[in-house]
């Protein structure tokens, strides 16, 4: 291709609200203009890269056995209103009415249509398993669209259904699906982690993350450098620091803590490490009949409340902070003097493990300013509920026993999910077994970020300079740069003969004839982020030289002209062989 057939719209400046690397680059590159808040178009360098990393999701599931099929971006309610969602989903759903006054929505996900899909189709075990996927425009209306697309209401999703007989066929399918995504994003040249996760709004019984690691990313990855332990943040286990409580070795006293609401003020005041205090932070979950039910949550004073794992304490869904009313009625204190001895008997008290092992710790003391030093369990207070309710941190022991865990960020681009039959029994899912008892089909779900896994390679990959691409990602493998190509019939000549070889020989090269200065030119590849360049000019031809360069080299080579086919294929080819 030719660049004045392409359509190139570099931009020197990146726009005022553009918050994040990716989202500076793909505008500056050309790749993206804004329509509205987290709604953009995609120029045609955008949208190529796009083809390429749905050729290569294509590629791979149709090898794991996934079959492609396209399913309406325009939902009835009614499917929604089946299993529940459409009450349960909040305003990130976006909700129509057609011209009859019926009840629509816009996709942000498609477990209602594929279930319904198999319903209707599949009847018995023969034919089963079988697994849907799409390429399709998706809509979540976020409250706060921001860093271009990785946060964007509208954005295109690779989405998969599986359908199995039983849990042993999920587990099956769902292995497919994890290599699949691990070699779809190995050839896309990404450094990334598969990690377990929390099922979040989808449900099932159990999901794994796949994360490319960069240092912007949204989420913490909790991982252990000498094994494949990995976790996001809200699903890593977090053990007990603590292996054994000690004996109590001193009396519970009450200590006056002006002013000291938070457990480092409060150690610093007292002169003690902050690992020997406990934070206590108190929630309510509403009932339906009745006052709210209480639940106070214990924390080590050094550590964070994991509000993920909190959720799943047994009453505590949707459950919310305390309000002040609620926080005196129980404690009898205003917040930051909370804690656990004495509390009203209508409040759960629930530990972290490592707190439940804690012995002569200081919490509030449920009286305006003051706290209570030696507090054991058994001889003060009751003891609690132990659950693992908190953050892990960096240096806690790995949860498979080898080594201690450390932490980075990910940009979450894949996600893997066993839903079981959650969906299938809500909307009469069944198929009849081989004794012709109809049984609930079982589900997986895998989706992949197709528009974000955009953003997230460039920020995985940059330099100051622009945009540096994995080979398979990037518009076009190598650009063709030529000194006064309007004004010059050597150079013209040699430079359309090196494209025409080059695009016989598989090679995607683009020629960039628009005639404009070498570094105009040079910083608009440098920022489209083009793997590989050539220049050819008239002083090098006067030698059969060219110039042959890197994204990343730091110098150019010089290399004879007649040689010049076989460097770039070459080149090429090794640069895809090292992500294989």
């Amino acid at each position: 291709m030719k660049a004045s057939q392409s359509f190139l719209a570099t931009l020197k400046e990146a726009p005022s609200d553009a918050e994040v690397v990716s989202h500076k680059l793909m505008v500056r590159a050309g790749l993206i203009r804004k329509l509205s808040a987290g709604i953009y178009n995609y120029l045609p360098l955008g949208l190529k890269v796009i083809r390429k990393v749905e050729n290569i999701i294509r590629e791979e599931m149709n090898r794991a056995g996934a079959i492609e099929l396209l399913m309406p971006m325009i939902q009835p309610a009614e499917l929604w209103q089946e299993t529940g969602r459409w009450e349960k989903m909040g305003p990130e759903l976006l909700r129509i009415k057609d011209r009859h006054d019926r009840d629509f929505l816009i996709q942000p996900t498609s477990e209602e249509v594929v279930t319904d899909l198999a319903r209707n189709e599949i009847k018995s075990y023969k034919q089963l398993p079988v697994n849907f996927y799409q390429i399709q425009t998706k809509f979540r209306d976020e409250r706060r669209p921001r860093f271009g697309i990785m946060r964007g209401r509208e954005f295109s999703m690779k989405d998969a259904y599986s359908f199995d007989r039983d849990t042993e066929g999920l587990k099956k399918s769902y292995q497919l699906m994890f290599d699949a995504y691990t070699r779809i994003f190995k050839r896309m040249g990404l450094r990334f982690r598969a990690v377990t996760a929390d099922n979040g709004a989808i449900g099932g019984s159990g999901s794994q993350e796949f994360h490319v690691i960069a240092d912007t990313g949204e989420d913490a990855i909790v991982y252990c450098p000498n094994s494949d332990y990995a976790a996001n943040l809200e699903a890593a286990e977090s053990l007990a620091l603590i292996a054994t409580r000690a004996a109590a070795t001193a009396a519970m006293t009450k200590m006056p803590t002006p002013d000291k609401t938070n457990c480092a003020d409060v150690a610093k005041f007292l002169n003690v490490p902050l690992d020997k205090t406990v934070k206590s932070l108190l929630f309510a979950a509403d009932q339906e009949i009745g006052p709210a039910k209480l639940f106070m949550l214990l924390v080590r004073g050094d550590h964070e409340l994991n509000e993920v794992k909190a959720s799943k304490i047994p009453g505590m869904t949707g459950s919310r902070f305390a309000t002040e009313a609620e926080v005196l009625q129980a404690c009898n204190a205003p917040a930051g003097y909370l804690g656990p001895v004495g509390v009203s008997s209508d409040v759960t008290v629930v530990a972290d493990q490592t707190v439940a092992n804690m012995s002569d710790f200081i919490c509030g003391a449920n009286a305006a300013g003051h706290h209570l030093t030696g507090v054991n369990w058994g001889r003060d207070l009751p003891e609690p509920i132990v659950m693992d309710i908190r953050n892990a941190v960096i240096g806690d022991p790995s949860p498979d026993g080898k080594g201690v865990v450390d932490i980075c960020r990910g940009i979450e681009v894949g996600h893997v999910f066993q839903l079981g039959t959650s969906y299938s029994e809500a909307m009469g899912c069944t198929y009849l077994d081989q004794q012709g008892k109809a049984q609930a089909m079982v589900m997986g779900c895998y989706g992949i970020g197709v528009t974000r896994l955009l953003g997230a390679a460039i920020e995985q990959g940059h330099d100051e300079r622009g945009i540096i691409w994995p080979i398979s990602m990037a518009p076009f493998e190598v650009v063709i740069c030529p000194m006064n190509y309007d004004r010059s019939e050597l150079v013209k000549a040699t430079a359309d003969q090196l494209h025409d070889e080059l695009l016989a020989a598989g090679i995607d090269v683009i020629l960039d004839d628009r005639g404009e200065r070498p570094g105009a030119m040079f910083a608009d590849w440098e920022l489209i982020g083009a793997p590989f360049r050539v220049v050819i000019g008239d002083r090098g031809l006067v030698d059969s030289i060219v110039e042959f360069k890197g994204r990343t080299d730091a110098q150019s080579q010089n290399i004879p002209l007649a040689d010049i086919k076989a460097k770039v294929i070459t080149a090429v080819q090794a640069a895809k062989n090292s992500i294989q």
